[in-house]
């Protein structure tokens, strides 16, 4: 079986790594050529052209960064239908939107592809790992046919439901990172606001009924000022604008969603896309004139802070 895989990115390239370290004969391609030649090393076959990528491919995943960039794979001047090989498959592991997701999929089936929407999630760790959750929407047979292949990026694959239902799922679980994240934070303000360290505020969180995996993977990434390189922001507000399109597709009303979405759009703003995601925190922390650190941090930040104090002075 060939597999071709376009898209390595952050999540794109450890999958595709974690494919061409089981064996299976594949074709890679990216706009950055560095990326490729990664995968080369591994065995893998570059192509000039997405074009290229697709022609011939019993199965091509993509892993791209936005629903548009998804539909101009498949019907834009480069669209990968065109030639893709009658009864072959279309594997979408991007985060997308329903609207997207019927047009590609109407084009799929015209001509004549299997397609199943299959977005992720676990983070950059699960992608490296192939511990990945995968949420697949599509006929449960081309399901069957590729949850092998799927299972060597992923430990947690589910069969969620008809076309779309693996975009929907995706969304309402991810959804749940950044209204963590914002609770989070606002948390730890109203702690720290009232005189508790912030790192014993954040492991009191730790372990109590707040517990979350934000909590633990997130907090101390606020607490030591980094942010969390791992994400980009303007990525997180994309997520949390195709929530809000979602919402209006289901005639869903989501007042929390709604505001943690303005946040983030402020945030982008702000601090520009590709700032690490969670900087939408800083503007809490901006608003109450205190950033949320841990002893040390908190620390190394006085003693910064005074010496930028004295050469002002």
């Amino acid at each position: 079986m060939r597999i071709t895989f376009i898209g390595l990115g952050n999540m794109g390239g450890p999958m595709a790594r974690n494919i061409a370290r089981a064996g299976y004969e594949l074709t890679v391609y990216d706009l950055d050529p560095d990326k490729v030649a990664q995968l080369c090393a591994l065995g893998a076959q570059p192509a000039i052209s997405a074009l290229d990528a697709a022609t011939g491919a019993d199965v091509v995943m993509t892993s791209l960064p936005n629903p548009k960039v998804t539909q101009a794979m498949a019907t834009g001047p480069q669209g990968i239908l065109a030639v893709m090989s009658k009864g072959s498959t279309w594997i979408e592991m991007s985060t997308n939107n329903l609207e997207v997701e019927r047009e590609v999929r109407g084009a799929a089936t015209v001509a004549g592809v299997h397609f199943l929407d299959a977005p992720v999630s676990g983070g950059i760790e699960g992608a490296a790992k192939g511990t990945l959750t995968i949420m697949v929407g599509g006929q449960a047979e081309i399901f069957a046919k590729n949850e092998a292949l799927l299972n060597i990026v992923g430990e947690n694959v589910q069969h969620m439901g008809s076309h779309g239902a693996g975009y929907v799922a995706k969304i309402a679980q991810v959804v749940l990172c950044y209204l963590h994240s914002v609770a989070l934070s606002e948390a730890l303000m109203l702690g720290v606001k009232g005189g508790v360290p912030a790192d014993r505020m954040l492991s009191i969180i730790q372990n109590s009924t707040g517990r979350s995996y934000v909590s633990d993977r997130y907090g101390p990434a606020i607490l030591d000022g980094s942010y969390d390189p791992g994400f980009a922001l303007g990525l997180a507000h994309k997520d949390m604008a195709l929530t809000l399109e979602l919402a209006k597709s289901v005639e869903a009303t989501l007042p929390m969603c709604t505001q943690v979405e303005a946040i983030y759009a402020q945030a982008v703003q702000k601090f520009g896309f590709d700032q690490n995601h969670l900087m939408a925190i800083k503007l809490l922390e901006n608003a109450n004139s205190m950033p949320l650190r841990n002893s040390a941090a908190a620390q190394s930040h006085n003693k910064t802070t005074e010496k930028e104090t004295c050469h002002v002075n």
